[in-house]
């Protein structure tokens, strides 16, 4: 009997999510986004049809279907799950040949990444205030952030187990499961300790409701539990406007903050790269024009000749 993928039957569509979540790793939001993606296709589809019989026509109807109501981000993410379904169905046997082989998604305009000043990040990291557990937690998720560059993702999942205070250092558990090692400083430290103070009343009016408290998450919310993303992103923004910062101020501007202030401090594009945790150099080197940046504008201050640019057309030969 043909494998046949269909809403009504999600056995292919949950060995699909087993697949993302355990083996490679994935978020939730992202394995929630592929699924959704996949689904969309088999409904444009039409009816039921066995996996082996999608071809590359299928694809390329589909595709093109795409551009006449989506951004060309929104096509590039749902061509991305649609390769990741065929992938896994070609792992499972059920296709032989890649229906998405050969053809090309949109071509993105590259991204600026947003980072603040060292000024505007100080000025947001002294928003919070230490006069409640709430105030001290905040801070410790942003100074955390900053100190580490991890990804919100990352921060929420944390553990009190990943911390050792004796070596400075925190255990991240990024995209793929794959852990890595990232020192913090003394500010997150004393932002870190501040927070135990606050997070052993929540655990305790936790216990005193009945509930059962959550011992090993690093970072609570009200009701004892598990921080989310969503309220990170969310006290971040609070912050920001705040403390008076005119971009739009996220988690990930934070993360890519702490990559620009050490790429101008001089830090080795490798050495952000270890500490971001990304596979490809590539994705690291975004931030080395805004590193280039900085440079040229400290060369224009210092520089006795820097009036004048001298460029490859102007030099001697």
């Amino acid at each position: 009997m043909p494998c046949v993928f269909t809403i009504m039957n999600p056995n292919y569509r949950d060995s699909f999510i087993d697949w993302l979540r355990i083996e490679r790793g994935y978020s939730p939001h992202t394995v929630e986004s592929y699924s959704r993606d996949v689904e969309e296709f088999f409904r444009k589809l039409g009816g039921e049809i066995a996996i082996a019989e999608i071809n590359a026509l299928h694809v390329q109807k589909y595709v093109a279907s795409l551009y006449l109501a989506n951004s060309a981000a929104s096509v590039a993410r749902k061509i991305s799950s649609l390769r990741a379904f065929f992938l896994h169905c070609r792992r499972q046997k059920l296709l032989t040949v890649d229906p998405l082989a050969g053809l090309a998604g949109p071509k993105l305009a590259k991204h600026i990444p947003v980072f603040l000043t060292v000024d505007e990040v100080f000025s947001l990291l002294a928003e919070p205030k230490n006069t409640d557990s709430f105030g001290q937690r905040d801070r410790a998720v942003m100074e955390l952030i900053y100190a580490t560059g991890m990804r919100v993702s990352e921060a929420v999942a944390g553990n009190v187990a990943d911390l050792d205070f004796a070596a400075g250092m925190i255990k991240i558990r990024g995209k793929g499961n794959k852990e890595r090692l990232a020192p913090f400083g003394k500010a997150a430290e004393e932002a870190l300790q501040q927070w135990f103070l606050g997070r052993s009343q929540l655990i305790a009016s936790r216990i005193t409701r009945g509930d059962k408290p959550e011992r090993d998450a690093l970072f609570l919310n009200s009701r004892g539990s598990r921080l989310t993303v969503r309220s990170v992103e969310r006290m971040v923004a609070h912050y920001g406007l705040r403390a008076g910062i005119n971009v739009q101020v996220t988690p990930h501007a934070l993360r890519h903050s702490f990559a620009t202030h050490l790429l101008e401090m001089g830090m080795d594009l490798r050495m952000v790269q270890e500490l971001l945790g990304h596979v490809s150099l590539s994705t690291t080197q975004r931030y080395t024009h805004l590193d280039m940046a900085h440079l040229n504008k400290v060369y224009d201050q210092a520089h006795p000749k820097a009036g004048k640019r001298i460029t490859a057309g102007d030099a001697e030969e």
